[in-house]
């Protein structure tokens, strides 16, 4: 753990503008710098880098934070491997606070062996310009197209045919047998004779996101059908297959600029697309393609393009595919290749811009590719065309966002000719099952952990309206903000407004006049004193997660120490460790939002002015949100209310009525 002050060292060392030209060419214009976003395609500059906010922001996609975050968001980094990023870029020391001797163990076995897998790189590089290595692996690589320039930048090599080359090498190094063995490099057998894994074949090393040699693949160019055509590392302390898709080091900044991802199957595949120009492409190296994957390629980009062979195995791994894809809520398209062919093959026919028409004239929906598939199969039997239908509506269950749910089933409705209650009815029940499966495996968990508990459903625990579907249509889905999901979207504008007077404004004085209805003879509010307690005074709290997190975490840097400066305090919520809630603060303090209240400040005698108007109008605004949704909860229960509950509610909703007839006088919007 790196102690604090050193956090703040680097903190106050890392300016923006400086980090941010490291990556991104910047120009000045008036006091900011502008720049083509680096997260994204565009040729007019929507990137905005502020000095003195000491953020960052893409009016394009959207992206936004401070210096920690960029370079988190950039290189892929981890919030501590950031700061030690900036660290290093500063000449800071970081001296972390003392670990376990288990912790320290840990850290240098792993360390141990990531260490002896870049010495078995470099050895199969070196490898391949022996003469063995030269007639054998990279007469290969050239006789499938791979030039030696793609051969060098992916470090592809050749593992000798001497059985003990790489262990005999190794240990006089003076890298120990234990980590030869571990790292999955070497075989130990039952006589104490040591040989290696990898011999007599091309290797491909596989490389983790951060672009360390993690694992290896390596293929025999021998015919014989005995010989396993590929040799894959197994899985060790540093690699993970499940977490590892082939590529993505390379990849990954054009999957960010394109927002997109094409998934393809092998090794070759991946190489012959990137050398022929297409380089947002990622392998999931012949295995099936599982959930840890497809997170992995949704931190770079929510777009992907399955493309497989176009024979029935291609097809098959394709549908596989799409339901895991689903379900994480990524975009889902696929392109079949013609029969025969493979990315590795139809790219080295064909040059970039014959392959990119053929993707974009080809591409298709994955509910259009799967309905023209199964439509094939179903050949007019009506029973084979519902049973195709309910398949269909499956899938679109699996998606998480409840607007894209709609269209798709409308979409199919339409395609099918039926009723798109029909399908919004076998959706929602599919869903209500996930759900219940969901809820079942995670008691399954907990009791193979020994802690199964029966709790009361919290707000938590209710799914949030996107997961219900109605024969109706859509359901109104929250606004998204910075990435984030609203629970409460009617709330949302007001707890931003409120949010935002604190992060602008929380340490400023309110200086009412004594005829206010806010004057106080014990002395003068701050504005964070004042939000607090009118919140406090009426029970309430902030019902959007997102906000609530600000809102704690803004009152926790605030009354930790009362010299902590407004700047301060900003400071720190923006270089946190949670991004999400960093990109909330950096979204809401940014320029673009401030406009219209600098417009406002210009016309005023005095900031205070501002503040006295316009702080207890965002808490009486909020106020009467409050009682409006307190009113539609109270109609909702009255649907289903017994005579005497009725009379109750009843009472309650008048008792609303006349709160919100007083709040709207308040604000002027009662004649």
């Amino acid at each position: 753990m790196i102690p604090q002050d050193t956090v703040n060292k680097i903190l106050d060392a890392a300016q923006i503008v400086d980090v941010v030209s490291d990556f991104v060419t910047l120009k000045r214009r008036g006091a900011n710098f502008v720049a083509c976003c680096p997260f994204h395609n565009e040729k007019t500059p929507s990137f905005y880098v502020s000095p003195s906010k000491g953020i960052y922001k893409c009016f394009g996609c959207g992206k936004s934070g401070s210096a920690v975050g960029f370079v988190m968001e950039h290189e892929s980094l981890s919030y501590i491997e950031a700061l030690k990023y900036l660290a290093r870029k500063y000449g800071i020391p970081v001296v972390e606070k003392e670990e376990s001797a288990e912790d320290v163990a840990k850290r240098q076995r792993s360390e141990s062996l990531l260490l002896v897998s870049e010495f078995a790189h470099k050895f199969f590089v070196s490898s391949l310009d022996t003469e063995e290595g030269r007639t054998i692996g990279r007469a290969y690589f050239r006789s499938r197209g791979l030039e030696d320039e793609t051969i060098r930048k992916y470090g592809l090599g050749w593992a000798p045919k001497d059985r003990n080359a790489l262990c005999k090498e190794a240990l006089a190094k003076g890298y120990k047998e234990e980590y030869l063995v571990d790292a999955g490099l070497c075989i130990k057998y039952d006589d104490g004779h040591l040989a290696d894994r990898f011999f007599d074949r091309v290797m491909f090393p596989v490389h983790s996101v951060s672009g360390r040699v993690i694992a290896f693949g390596g293929r025999t160019l021998r015919s014989d059908k005995t010989v396993a055509k590929y040799v894959n590392s197994p899985e060790t302390e540093i690699y993970d297959k499940s977490r590892s898709l082939y590529g993505l080091w390379f990849a990954k900044s054009e999957m960010s600029r394109s927002d997109k991802c094409y998934l393809v199957e092998g090794y070759l595949d991946v190489l012959s697309m990137h050398q022929l120009g297409i380089l947002n492409v990622v392998a999931s190296s012949g295995t099936s393609l599982t959930v840890p994957q497809i997170r992995l390629i949704k931190k770079f980009t929510e777009n992907v393009t399955i493309m497989y062979d176009g024979d029935s195995a291609g097809i098959k791994a394709a549908i596989r595919g799409i339901g895991l894809v689903l379900k994480e809520g990524l975009n889902v398209k696929v392109v079949l290749l013609p029969d025969g062919d493979d990315p590795d093959s139809y790219s080295r026919k064909h040059s970039l811009e014959e392959v990119q028409d053929f993707i974009a004239a080809n591409e298709q929906d994955f509910i259009a590719f799967k309905t023209d598939l199964l439509l094939g199969e179903a050949a007019g039997d009506p029973l084979k065309k519902a049973n195709l239908i309910n398949d269909i509506a499956d899938t679109i269950a699996l998606i998480p966002d409840a607007v894209k749910r709609s269209v798709y089933a409308q979409a199919s409705a339409d395609k099918f000719d039926i009723d798109s209650a029909i399908l919004f009815t076998r959706i929602r029940k599919t869903r209500e099952k996930m759900l219940e499966d969901d809820r079942k495996a995670a008691d399954r968990e907990r009791m193979r952990a020994g802690s199964l508990e029966v709790d009361i459903p919290g707000p938590q625990d209710v799914p949030p309206p996107e997961y219900e579907d109605a024969p109706a249509g859509p359901q109104e889905e929250a606004p998204r903000q910075a990435g984030q999901y609203f629970e409460f979207p009617t709330l949302e504008p007001s707890e931003r407004d409120l949010v935002s007077f604190l992060l602008r404004s929380g340490r400023s004085l309110l200086e009412f006049e004594t005829d206010s209805d806010f004057y106080s003879p014990d002395g003068q509010y701050s504005v964070a004193d004042f939000i607090r307690d009118c919140l406090e005074a009426d029970g309430f709290s902030m019902e959007n997660t997102a906000y609530r997190k600000l809102y704690d975490s803004y009152f926790e840097l605030y009354d930790a120490d009362e010299n902590y400066t407004q700047q301060e305090i900003i400071r720190n919520m923006l270089n946190g460790p949670d991004r999400a809630a960093a990109d909330l603060v950096a979204d809401i303090i940014n320029e673009k939002h401030m406009l219209s209240v600098r417009s406002f400040e210009a016309s005023m005698t005095a900031t205070a002015t501002m503040l006295v108007t316009f702080v207890p109008r965002a808490i009486q605004v909020y106020q009467l949100k409050r009682v409006d949704l307190e009113i539609t909860n109270l109609n909702k229960k009255l649907k289903t209310a017994s005579e005497e509950e009725s009379l109750q509610i009843l009472m309650q909703i008048q008792e609303y009525v006349g709160l919100r007839k007083k709040l709207e006088e308040k604000l002027g919007r009662v004649m």
